[in-house]
């Protein structure tokens, strides 16, 4: 994609939301229910919109919330609901307008107490800290973020008594009920904010030192504290900022936060690659103001407004690509976690660095590769079987100290705190360490990049057959594998991943946009990734427009 002329620099006026307007469109603006992407749609990654579009009102947001009370009541979930936001401009009114639905349904529901933010990951833990050893009761969560999506989105999304991102059945179900609701408004209970702030289910709680406190259990804080690191945290306007001190405080460490600043508008934000503010760690252009400051730390670090992703800037490498970064990761902790199983997985997505790949095998550990998505990752790390799960897109989670489940959703800030034990121990930062990697298992060369396609054309790439790929080469390599779904659970990965032995590519349709996506990676050189992506597209194109791909598809649904 064409890189904007405003990347990296700070964002002009122009760009800056209205947070007023966007509350007036939030609250007045009625969807068209005869525009389908007016409806609610429900991923694992909630539904997201903008009050500006008439996708995210609160007419979404009342049936969302009241298809979770349904939900709940059809699995006897009666426990408490943990509800965070983060800082995004509609996120506010967004949790009035769920708190006035949960508190007439008579559900049990803890925010965090002065009308404050919480991170995803916090949310996530409080899910699972309720839940363990009860056989009844049962918490679950929202989580009310659009992620690092720009300032005039907002966002919605449900994690069950597992704590994690919900499933396709779950969320199908929630969406569906949330659609008829919409067009419906029948079915939701409601009471004025007034009266769902003092209702006696309503609980206004810290969720902050109970997260901090418990860091000790998963994260070498002593380790951090002796080394005397000068650490440097840009929480991007987010739902961490309220974190860093008290981590900082309880923990005595050297944490200087850079950017303390909350602004719905994000206007210290620098513009990202397509010249839009986005609050994106693993973004070189969005995070140029820390990647200035890299001298100044002996690491540094940032997360999105739900802290959900990370962002590891070291003075030796500047702002690590995530596939980077989860490498040195997961090398580190297969080899300072003396608490965990030997049988237990490394989890990665199947559009992740196979310098992951290397790492685990190298060790001796069982890989376990899964499609695109964090909800993969969920039943592992609940039940510890596995002791990792990561995303090329800089999202990761891992298990305590003793092996048992710290988040089943995504935590950026144990990611950062992990950057700086790292460090501490190693003596060496993570960049360096990655270095070392390369010395030893040769240099991936790693790319991602966007190609047209109609909606016929996803459609049929989500159900090709490994046999629609006629070729047994790649790049002048010999392929030793042809996937359509994961290795590591066999779920279908919606796309096409070949593997050779010194590179591979995934292609899968994007779930918004007319184009697929190609991920892509070599161990030889440049030249030989740029032949991986040529040769990946005219090898996706004939396969899409094969003949047989009829009978194929045929056969996939006998």
């Amino acid at each position: 994609m064409p890189i904007s002329p405003l990347a990296g620099k700070p964002a002009p006026k122009e760009l800056l939301v209205d947070p007023s307007r966007l509350e007036h469109e939030y609250y007045e603006r009625r969807p068209d229910l005869e525009d389908r992407n007016q409806l609610v749609s429900f991923g694992t990654s909630g539904h997201r919109g903008s009050p500006l579009q008439g996708t995210f009102t609160e007419a979404h947001i009342l049936a969302i919330t009241q298809a979770i009370c349904d939900y709940r009541r059809s699995q006897g979930y009666d426990g408490p609901l943990y509800m965070g936001k983060d800082t995004h401009a509609v996120s506010g009114p967004a949790q009035r307008s769920a708190l006035e639905v949960l508190a007439a349904n008579r559900v049990e529901t803890i925010i965090q107490r002065d009308d404050g933010f919480t991170p995803t990951p916090v949310i996530s833990r409080a899910i699972l800290v309720n839940n363990r050893n009860r056989k009844e009761h049962f918490a679950d969560g929202i989580v009310i973020t659009p992620s690092h999506n720009p300032p005039a989105d907002g966002g919605f999304k449900y994690n069950p008594p597992n704590g994690g991102p919900a499933d396709t059945d779950v969320t199908r179900w929630v969406e569906r009920r949330a659609n008829e609701l919409l067009r419906d408004g029948t079915g939701i209970k409601r009471v004025p904010f007034a009266a769902a702030i003092k209702a006696d289910t309503t609980h206004q709680e810290d969720f902050v030192l109970p997260y901090v406190e418990d860091l000790k259990n998963i994260i070498d804080m002593d380790v951090i504290r002796t080394s005397g690191l000068k650490l440097g945290v840009d929480p991007l306007g987010g739902a961490a900022e309220p974190y860093w001190e008290p981590i900082d405080s309880v923990y005595h460490l050297d944490i200087h936060v850079a950017n303390p600043t909350i602004d719905p508008t994000f206007s210290f934000m620098t513009v990202d690659h397509d010249g839009q503010i986005r609050m994106d760690p693993s973004s070189p252009y969005a995070m140029a103001r820390l990647v200035d400051l890299k001298g100044q730390y002996d690491v540094a670090f940032a997360n999105d407004p739900d802290s959900d992703r990370h962002g590891i800037v070291t003075p030796s490498s500047g702002l690590m690509n995530p596939n980077h970064y989860l490498a040195v990761a997961i090398r580190y902790l297969l080899t300072h976690r003396p608490n965990w199983p030997a049988h237990v997985a490394v989890g990665k997505t199947l559009v992740s660095s196979s310098m992951i790949d290397r790492v685990v095998h190298r060790l001796g550990r069982p890989l376990c590769e899964v499609p695109v998505g964090f909800k993969w990752f969920v039943p592992g790390l609940f039940d510890g079987s596995l002791c990792f799960g990561g995303e090329e897109s800089a999202g990761a989670s891992f298990l305590r100290k003793d092996a048992t489940a710290w988040t089943t959703d995504k935590d950026g800030p144990i990611m950062d705190l992990l950057a700086a034990e790292i460090t501490a121990r190693m003596g060496k930062d993570p960049g360096e360490l990655y270095q070392e990697l390369t010395s030893e298992f040769g240099t991936p060369f790693y790319t991602r990049i966007d190609a047209p396609a109609t909606q016929d054309q996803k459609a049929r790439l989500q159900k090709l057959s490994p046999a629609a790929i006629a070729t047994d080469t790649l790049a002048g390599e010999r392929i030793t594998a042809k996937l359509t779904t994961a290795p590591g659970n066999g779920a279908p990965i919606g796309g096409l991943k070949v593997v050779t032995d010194k590179g591979w590519f995934a292609a899968r349709p994007s779930g918004t946009e007319n184009i697929y996506k190609i991920y892509a990676e070599s161990f030889k050189d440049q030249r030989h990734l740029t032949a991986i992506v040529q040769e990946a597209q005219e090898i996706v194109t004939d396969a899409l427009t094969s003949p047989d791909l009829a009978f194929q598809e045929q056969e996939l649904h006998r």
